[in-house]
């Protein structure tokens, strides 16, 4: 009952809700994208799989500058930052626009972290178990490590998830989700640099 019916009417009501009230901040956010980088949009889709593997677009707040080279060499993730867009990361308010994702039911607020499509055709059998559910926000992966962990274990928290999934659970990790970005805690992983790709099991699990 509650997986099926209610958890996509409160994840509505409250995205509803949530995007009314924190209208301001988004704006905010906007502006200040646009001040530090006017190249670029402020917005950032991304094609994603969600639930069923089924392809979405996922929105979230642009952290990164448009160039991707200087002086003929490749940045990286860490190079590209701006400075609004390490403030944004760090407090997950680039994450706000998903609550369109959620209001269109292409997501809810806990689920596993719908990830690239490239990563569909590394996945193993019991990792493709992850699309049992919608994706999510935030998720048990990362209340417990986030970019900290191995892909491997991130893909076991997801895959408990999507069997123990519960009303309790949820708002375990929600309040969890809370103390994590008020304290700021698992944004990036230990070299400090964004998630290495998941090249599968035969590449090795990064």
């Amino acid at each position: 009952m509650y997986k099926k019916y209610v958890k996509r009417i409160l994840d509505f009501i409250f995205a509803i809700i949530l995007l009314l009230v924190l209208s301001p901040i988004m704006m905010i956010a906007a502006i200040a994208i646009k001040i530090e980088d006017p190249k670029g949009t402020v917005l950032f889709n991304q094609k994603r799989p969600g639930k069923d593997a089924k392809i979405f677009g996922v929105y979230k707040f642009r952290t990164m500058r448009v160039e991707t080279e200087r002086d003929n060499k490749r940045l990286s993730d860490m190079e590209r930052m701006t400075m609004v867009g390490s403030f944004l990361r760090k407090t997950s308010i680039d994450e706000l626009p998903q609550l369109l994702n959620i209001i269109r039911g292409e997501m809810s607020f806990i689920g596993p972290r719908p990830l690239l499509v490239q990563y569909l055709q590394y996945y193993s059998s019991e990792q493709m178990k992850r699309h049992e559910a919608i994706p999510g926000i935030s998720g048990w992966a990362q209340v417990n490590g986030r970019n900290t962990i191995s892909w491997e274990e991130k893909f076991k928290y997801d895959v408990w998830y999507v069997d123990n999934q519960s009303f309790l659970l949820d708002f375990k990790i929600f309040c969890m989700t809370i103390y994590n970005v008020i304290n700021k805690k698992d944004i990036n992983n230990s070299q400090g640099d964004t998630m290495p790709d998941f090249k599968g099991e035969r590449a090795g699990i990064n």
